[in-house]
């Protein structure tokens, strides 16, 4: 069996930027454990799996597909990134006729619509409620050291930990922080993370940045992930509530 893969460069208009994605388009049935093995093989943070959902389905014609995703250790309940990248494939290389695709997925169904030169993805929204501290603060020190931390949430639904740094720190100060993803392995305790989220929020006046995060899942194989579509479902709920807006960059 011949199975086509397209790697594609998502949340980016540049090759070699932004966070790769490989997409696989199945024209039949996958043997189960060969989802793993090709994700694997292809070592990025995210494979997807595009499948046809009726005998007669046809990837220029058809609106709905079925869609999974697979890091290189494990089968992930959502993906934002390869979601783009999947509908990408679609719409640029399938030439996919329709305006929108909807993907059914362990995490329900997904649409991703094109408006103008853009793809629009509808992600779920994810609440993160107040985390006691002194459970996941070994997880934390490994991770930021004596930082200070303002906030501390867990998200249940994606198993994700959001930590904010203080509004005394900068995107430099985010974005220098030497992070060893490896060392949460032995630090977190609780049995009950797959992600952790570091934030920092923006300066939110005029045209700037509401919030910038960094994103680690050693527990799925991913020591850190460039842009994280899932991580970005737990952080618009937060920073939603926290800055009072709906709408952010």
């Amino acid at each position: 069996m011949q199975i086509p893969i397209f790697t594609v460069d998502a949340f980016t208009n540049r090759p070699f930027s932004g966070n790769p994605a490989a997409v696989c388009l199945l024209e039949n049935d996958l043997d189960e454990d060969l989802h793993q093995k090709i994700a694997t093989e292809m070592n990025l943070s995210e494979t997807a799996f595009i499948r046809k959902l009726k005998p007669g389905d046809d990837f220029t014609k058809s609106s709905c597909f079925g869609l999974r995703w697979f890091t290189p250790a494990s089968e992930v309940p959502l993906c934002g990134h390869a979601t783009l990248a999947s509908a990408a494939v679609l719409f640029h290389v399938q030439k996919n006729t329709n305006s929108v695709l909807t993907f059914v997925t362990l995490s329900g169904e997904l649409k991703a619509r094109q408006v103008k030169d853009h793809i629009v993805l509808d992600l779920p929204l994810y609440t993160a409620y107040p985390q006691e501290l002194k459970e996941v603060e070994e997880l934390i020190k490994a991770a930021v050291g004596d930082m200070i931390v303002q906030d501390v949430r867990y998200s249940p639904d994606t198993k994700k930990l959001l930590v904010r740094l203080s509004d005394t720190y900068d995107r430099s100060v985010l974005e220098n922080l030497k992070v060893n993803a490896q060392h949460f392995l032995s630090a977190e305790k609780t049995g009950k993370l797959k992600g952790l989220i570091l934030t920092v929020k923006g300066n939110s006046s005029g045209k700037d940045h509401d919030f910038y995060s960094r994103y680690f899942a050693p527990w799925v194989g991913v020591l850190e992930d460039p842009v994280t579509g899932s991580a970005h479902a737990v952080l618009s709920s937060y920073w939603s509530e926290q800055l009072g807006k709906k709408e952010m960059l």
